[in-house]
Parts: C-alpha cells; sequence; structure tokens
C-alpha cells in the first residue's frame, strides 16, 4: 500500500475549514494572518473566525504570551478584520486597548469580564474616549460582575451610580445581562425602593437579566420605566407576603418571556407570585424556581394550572421547579409521588416530576419541576434521589435526617454527573458497617466526581468527609476548595500522614476551615498548592 505525505497547504478549502473550525478562531487569527501566504491570510478574514472575537480565552496564557497575543492583535491583526467584528468578549483591564485599536462599524455586542464600579466612572461617562462606540453601536451587553467586598456596598448607591449610569450612558442597548462571576449570586443586587421612579430607566431596552433585592424591585421594573421589555429574567434575593407597594393592575403587553427565581423559602405564593402573574396574560414564554415556605397546602399540578396557565392562553413553554416545605395536619395520612404526579393530568403534553420528603412527624417538603430539569441548583435534597440525570446542576446542597450511605453516593454521582458545588449538612453517620457496599459488586467501583471543584464538609460527620478525601472510595481530580472542621481533617488525615487521602487533596487552593488551626509544614506538604 502507498503512503502520502500530504502538506497542510495541499488541503482543499472545504477541508481546511472543516479543520480551523475546531480550533479557537483567535488562535487561527493569530497563527494565518500575516505570515507571507495570500491563502490563509484570505481564509483567516472569514466571518466565521472575523465576527466573535473571545480575547477571554487566551487570558489564561502566561502575562508574558497574553501581552505578546494582546498586542500583535491590537497593532496588525485588528486593523485588517476590524469591518467583520461584530462581538467582542474581553477582560475589562484589556478593554480600552482593544476597543482603541481600531474602529469597529459593525461592533453590536460587547461582554466584560471582570466589570467593577470603578470600570463606569473609568470608561463609561460622556467623555469617553471610545463613547460612540458603547453610546451608539453597542445593542447588547453583557456584564460578569466580579466586585471585592460586597457585604460594605451599599445597593442603592450601586443601583444609581452602577447600573442607571451604564443604561444612561449606553444609549441604544436593547440587551443587558448582568451576571456574576461564578455560579453562585456574589453581586451587589439591583434595588430600586428607595429611587426615583425615573432611576434605571430606558426607551430601548427589550430584554433583561439581573439579580435584584426584593420583589418590590420586580414590581419597579414593570412599573412603566422600560416600556419596550419583552424578557426579563431576575433572581430575586427575598420575597415578603405582603401587598407591594410598586404593585399596579395593569397588564402587560409587551412581556413575553418572564423568570423569576428565588433561593430562599417564603410565604405567600397566591398573594405574590399568582397576583403578578395575572398581570402577565400575554407571556409565552414561564420560568419559576421557587421554595415556598408554611401552610397546609402544596403546590401541584392542578394549582399551577387553575392558578397560573389557564390565565396564560398564548403560553407554550413552562420551565419550574417549585418546592413547598409544609407542615401536616394529619401524620398519619402521607402522600406519595404517585398522587403528586396525578394532579399534573392536564399537562400530559409536558413531562413532569416530583419529590415527596417527610421529616419528623409534621414536615414534608414537595417539590415538583418540569423534565428536563433546566436550573443549575438544588437544595435541601435528601435521599430520596430519582431515577432521573440532572444534567444543568452544578451546584447541589444536601440535607437530611437520616445518614447517607455508601450506596447514597453512588447514585449522586450518576444523577448529577456535572456537579461543581457540593454541600453536606448530616450529622449523623451510617449505622450500617463501612464495608457493607462490598456485599454488591457495584459499590466496589471507585466513585468519580470529574467536575467537582468545591467541597463543604462544615456541618457534616467525618464519615462523610472520610468517604470523599479517601482516594480508594472517591477520586475528585480538579477539587481546588475545601471547607471542613479543623478537628475532622486531623483525624480523616491521621495528622495529615494518611497516604488514603493524600491525594484528593493534591489540588486543593483554597482551605476554609472552622476551628484554631496551625498551618504547620505537614499542612503544606499535605496540601501543596495551598494559598498561603
Amino acid at each position: 500500500m502507498n503512503q502520502h505525505n500530504v502538506h497542510f497547504l495541499d488541503l482543499p478549502n472545504e477541508i481546511l475549514f472543516f479543520i480551523l473550525k475546531k480550533l479557537d478562531n483567535i488562535h487561527v487569527l493569530y497563527s494565518l494572518l500575516g505570515i507571507n501566504n495570500q491563502r490563509l491570510h484570505i481564509i483567516a478574514q472569514e466571518q466565521i473566525f472575523t465576527n466573535i472575537l473571545n480575547f477571554v480565552s487566551i487570558s489564561q496564557s502566561t502575562d508574558e504570551i497574553f501581552s505578546t497575543i494582546l498586542n500583535r492583535f491590537c497593532t496588525s491583526i485588528l486593523p485588517i478584520i476590524h469591518k467583520n467584528i461584530k462581538s467582542i468578549i474581553v477582560d475589562s483591564n484589556s478593554m480600552e486597548y482593544i476597543l482603541r485599536a481600531s474602529n469597529y462599524p459593525n461592533l453590536t455586542e460587547l461582554k466584560l469580564f471582570n466589570f467593577n464600579k470603578t470600570i463606569v466612572s473609568r470608561y463609561f461617562m460622556d467623555d469617553s474616549l471610545f463613547g460612540h462606540i458603547c453610546k451608539q453601536q453597542i445593542t447588547n451587553l453583557i456584564l460578569v460582575i466580579n466586585e471585592n467586598n460586597i457585604e460594605k456596598i451599599k445597593k442603592e448607591a450601586y443601583t444609581k451610580n452602577v447600573y442607571a449610569a451604564i443604561l444612561a450612558f449606553f444609549k441604544n442597548v436593547k440587551h443587558l445581562t448582568i451576571v456574576e462571576s461564578s455560579a453562585i449570586d456574589n453581586y451587589p443586587r439591583l434595588s430600586l425602593c428607595d429611587l426615583s421612579p425615573t432611576t434605571f430607566f430606558s426607551s430601548t431596552l427589550t430584554k433583561l437579566c439581573i439579580n435584584v433585592n426584593s420583589f418590590d424591585d420586580v414590581h419597579a421594573l414593570l412599573d412603566g420605566r422600560l416600556k419596550q421589555l419583552i424578557t426579563l429574567i431576575v433572581q430575586v434575593d427575598s420575597i415578603h407576603d405582603r401587598m407591594s407597594t410598586y404593585y399596579k393592575g395593569n397588564d402587560l403587553p409587551n412581556l413575553k418571556r418572564f423568570s423569576l427565581m428565588c433561593c430562599r423559602s417564603f410565604q405567600g405564593f397566591d398573594n405574590v407570585i399568582v397576583r403578578l402573574l395575572h398581570r402577565m396574560i400575554y407571556l409565552e414564554e414561564l420560568t419559576l424556581y421557587l421554595n415556598i415556605f408554611g401552610g397546609s397546602k402544596f403546590i401541584a399540578g392542578t394549582h399551577l394550572d387553575n392558578e397560573i396557565l389557564i390565565h396564560m392562553p398564548q403560553l407554550h413553554t413552562f420551565i419550574f421547579y417549585i418546592a413547598s416545605e409544609n407542615v401536616i395536619d394529619y401524620p398519619t395520612i402521607r402522600v406519595s409521588n404517585d398522587d403528586i404526579q396525578r394532579t399534573f393530568t392536564n399537562l400530559e403534553h409536558r413531562q413532569v416530576a416530583c419529590m415527596v420528603d417527610y421529616f419528623e412527624p409534621y414536615e414534608m417538603i414537595c417539590r415538583v419541576f418540569s423534565l428536563p430539569f433546566k436550573f443549575h441548583l438544588l437544595e435541601s435534597i435528601g435521599n430520596n434521589i430519582p431515577n432521573i440525570v440532572f444534567n444543568s446542576v452544578t451546584y447541589l446542597k444536601l440535607w437530611d435526617i437520616d445518614p447517607f450511605k455508601y450506596e447514597f453516593f453512588v447514585r449522586l454521582a450518576r444523577a448529577f454527573p456535572f456537579l461543581k458545588n457540593l454541600s453536606i449538612r448530616n450529622i449523623i453517620p451510617p449505622f450500617l458497617d463501612k464495608n457493607y457496599h462490598l456485599r454488591d459488586k457495584d459499590w466496589l467501583s471507585i466513585i468519580e466526581y470529574p467536575h467537582l471543584i468545591s467541597l463543604d464538609m462544615e456541618r457534616a460527620n467525618s464519615y462523610y468527609l472520610e468517604n470523599f478525601l479517601n482516594e480508594t472510595k472517591t477520586y475528585s481530580p480538579h477539587l481546588t476548595e475545601l471547607k471542613v472542621t479543623y478537628y475532622a481533617l486531623e483525624i480523616v488525615t491521621n495528622n495529615f500522614t494518611r497516604n488514603e487521602t493524600r491525594r484528593n487533596c493534591a489540588e486543593v487552593r483554597q482551605l476554609i476551615a472552622e476551628g484554631p488551626m496551625v498551618y504547620s509544614k505537614d499542612v503544606y506538604c499535605y496540601f501543596p498548592l495551598l494559598s498561603v
């Protein structure tokens, strides 16, 4: 059989495109533009490589390499492709260098990482060096916030000086998305209640994604200051069972998509949530993530259908997770998963699942949710994990009054394959012998959590800490943050000498230990990447 050596440049354009599309376009541009090959020079300027530039993808390189790449882009590459660029994704520290490198007549989208309040005062004022681009051209603005000392920031001042200033500066912005840099909310929330009704005003905004302080702020966003709003995605810190001072009974004919998420438990689902939703009779898409506390009834299919869905004739997409924590009047009468499932008979075109957990004689949590599960967060999950794969969940909090056995963690890894943050609150160890899992051959394999980066065991029995750190039971190759009690860590690691628990500690960079801890030489040897 003859063997042929095929040179890269001998390949037809179709195959070259197929290969290059698999690569990061920043690297394609850096490697092919200006290398004295006209064919590759032309290919690299195609829109597939030049429409969207993500400079954050190369920011993980060393400072010297990143500086070299960025300098060549600003001096040689951006002036060539500037007319093709429609979207720029960049760290705030590099924004000025890139935006001043050329004119971008077709730039409409800007995504800034590590955004903070100093960026507003430095760049988003009337005398900005690149004010024309931001003021007139940007219609889609995405801010990934990374603020320090958030607990010291006053929400009202931040709202006025940052959020309102952004809307005032970006005159033609239609889509505004403000998110946190981590999976969990960690940035100052929008707070409008004590500010003027003209604060955070826009006549062009059609889509807003933001975290707000209270449910009153949701009403404020819908009081007419954002008249063109079509899509509203909000995460609320707290909801109170009382009439909102911003509540108005007017319908919202422009609003087509509404998403509401609140992780904290609250009372008054009908008085608070349903009343607002009754204004949204033209909704086409509705997303709810709610934790309801108190009362003797739980939210299930019949209630959702009669109180919400029947009032939204144009609704075609309903994504939800609703947990109801209730007091049981008659503990001898227990509702089952099947009982809850039967209440969704009017939603036969939608897939729905439920979880019913009982704690003590008079307490229960009933969870109902649409499938496939779309949310990144689940809390207070116990032994009753359904036979469902939660691909979207990256943050999970476990809690139960019954112990978690080894078999439970096997099911856990299967149910949450992309888990990144795990917190366990359970002080009760399994009552069965620790080698019980050996009776089933399926439990002999090591459990793997390939994406787990953060583990909180501060309120867990040391058994569970041992279960996760012992490499003969669990393998977590990317664990970088560990939160524990120092006493439990000492026991499990045998004073930082035990080999079986060393491997899962090797990548830990942040160790948060409750109780007095002496960072001895043994500790740093056990956690070689630990930040000093």
